[in-house]
């Protein structure tokens, strides 16, 4: 008698933590859904500010950026995705200063840790909430920031 005993102790112990479980799940059932229908909704989806999606460079409406290619986020960069390649031109003082060339991104390896944007000492990049990267091969991955024909913004 004392297996039975045993036996119908454990069943009802299980049959209990059973009905707590499908407490649980049938409350959740009828709660309100906070599921989003991404690709339908894909025009009113609105990221949260804080989301690091992409690096960017903002511009100006005159094409002008604030990176003067002092080169410290790609020093701060973990993984090397940052290269900003300068050259060195001298001014009509005859002074030289670095004028940014390229500044390119590989999206593919970024680490979306934000240390090259906070030890940016200009603000010239920073994150927005694109979210959608798909692309097919790597290389596509590898953008340039600076815009074709930009110039350093002036103070």
């Amino acid at each position: 008698m004392n297996g039975f005993k045993k036996y119908m102790t454990s069943f009802f112990s299980g049959l209990l933590s059973l009905l707590k479980g499908m407490k649980v799940t049938i409350r959740v059932f009828f709660r309100k859904k906070t599921t989003e229908q991404y690709p339908e909704n894909r025009d009113t989806l609105k990221m949260f500010d804080r989301f690091r999606g992409q690096l960017v460079m903002p511009h100006n409406e005159n094409n002008e950026h604030k990176c003067v290619a002092c080169g410290i986020c790609q020093m701060n960069c973990p993984n090397g995705s940052i290269r900003v390649v300068s050259e060195t031109v001298t001014d009509e003082e005859g002074k030289k200063k670095k004028m940014l060339t390229r500044y390119e991104y590989d999206l593919g390896s970024c680490l979306y840790c934000q240390l090259c944007v906070r030890s940016c000492p200009h603000g010239a990049i920073e994150f927005d909430t694109k979210f959608e990267h798909a692309v097919f091969t790597r290389e596509k991955l590898v953008r340039r920031l600076n815009r074709e024909g930009s110039t350093l913004a002036k103070k």
